[in-house]
C-alpha cells in the first residue's frame, strides 16, 4: 500500500512509476501507492492525506478487493476479467468508499493465512464454523496424520502433480444442519439460503484410511483461487512420499482453518453483492477525476 524510495528503490528504475504517482518520495518517507488520478478522486471525496497512514492509502485497494469478490460483479464483468481488463466502479461518496473498504479488509484478513482471524480461527467461533473441517479419527487409538490418500505425486523434474485423492460427498448430518440453522438465524437469513452458499451437500476429506476432515461443505471443497482448488492443491504437496514425513497437529489444523476461512468468504457473498449493487447505483464519474 505504501512505497519507499531511498535504498530500496532506484529513482532511475522506478521513474515511470513515480511519474504516474506525481510524487517522488525522499529517503525513508513512505508514499501511498496511488496514481495522480486516484489522488484527485480521493480529494473530491474529502480524503486529502493518503500519504499519512497505510489505512488511508489502502482505501481504494481494499475497495477493489471487496468488488472483486462479489459474485454479481464477477458474473456481470466476466468478459473484461477474461481479457485481463477489469473495471472497478468507484463510489460517489466517502462513506460508501469506507464501507466498501471495510468489507475488503475483512476479505484480506481471511486470505492472510499467517494471521489469526477472530471469530473464524480464534476467539468465539460460531456454531457453524466449529463444525467445519473437524479432524476426525476412525476407530480407537492415536490419530494417524500421514497423508497417504493419493493427493499428489512427483512428476518430471520434481514438479508436484495433483492426483484424485480420497473424499466422499454426503448429506449434512443433524448436528451440522442445526449449526447451519443457527447461523441463518444469527444472520437474519433462511437456512436454505445459507446452505445454498455453502453447498447442498458436504464432504469428508481423507488423509488416509483412518483419519479425515469432517464436514467440508461442497462449495468450500470446490473453492478455487488463481485457478487452483485451494484445499486439494495444499494436500497435493503434503503426500508423505513428497513431504518425507507425517503432518504435525498444527498442519492438520491448517486444513480445518482453511475450510473455515473459505466458508466465511462464501457467507460474505450477500453483503459483497449488496455493496456492489449500491455502488453501481451511485458511481463517481471517472472522467471527472
Amino acid at each position: 500500500m505504501m512505497l519507499r524510495n531511498g535504498n530500496r528503490l532506484s529513482d532511475r528504475q522506478q521513474a515511470t512509476l513515480f511519474d504516474a504517482l506525481g510524487v517522488v518520495p525522499s529517503d525513508d518517507v513512505p508514499t501511498a501507492n496511488l496514481s495522480k488520478t486516484v489522488r484527485a478522486y480521493l480529494t473530491k471525496l474529502g480524503v486529502d492525506d493518503p500519504d499519512d497512514d497505510a489505512k488511508t492509502a489502502s482505501l481504494i485497494w481494499m475497495h477493489a478487493i471487496a468488488i472483486g469478490y462479489s459474485p454479481a460483479y464477477l458474473t456481470g464483468n466476466a468478459d473484461g476479467i477474461r481479457r485481463d481488463w477489469p473495471r472497478i466502479p468507484l463510489p460517489a461518496d466517502r462513506k460508501a468508499l469506507e464501507a466498501s473498504a471495510a468489507l475488503g479488509e475483512r476479505i484480506a484478513a481471511i486470505l492472510d493465512t499467517e494471521v489469526e482471524v477472530p471469530g473464524i480461527t480464534t476467539g468465539k467461533i460460531s456454531m457453524l464454523l466449529r463444525t467445519v473441517g473437524v479432524p476426525t479419527r476412525i476407530g480407537d487409538g492415536e490419530t494417524d496424520l500421514a497423508v497417504t490418500a493419493g493427493w499428489g505425486h512427483a512428476g518430471k523434474e520434481g514438479v508436484v502433480m495433483p492426483a484424485k485423492g480420497k473424499w466422499s460427498e454426503r448429506m449434512y448430518a443433524q448436528d451440522e444442519i442445526k449449526a447451519i440453522e443457527a447461523e441463518a438465524r444469527a444472520r437474519g437469513m433462511a437456512a436454505k439460503d445459507v446452505m445454498q452458499l455453502l453447498g447442498e451437500k458436504t464432504c469428508d476429506v481423507y488423509l488416509n484410511d483412518t483419519a479425515y476432515w469432517r464436514n467440508i461443505p461442497a462449495n468450500v471443497w470446490d473453492y478455487h483461487i488463481g485457478g487452483y482448488q485451494v484445499i486439494k492443491k495444499w494436500l497435493s504437496y503434503r503426500e508423505r512420499e513428497l513431504l518425507g514425513r507425517d503432518l504435525n497437529p498444527d498442519e492438520a489444523r491448517e486444513v480445518m482453518n482453511m475450510a473455515r476461512r473459505i466458508a466465511a468468504l462464501l457467507l460474505l457473498q450477500p453483503q459483497l453483492d449488496a455493496n456492489y449493487h449500491a455502488i453501481t447505483a451511485a458511481t463517481h464519474p471517472w472522467q471527472e477525476a
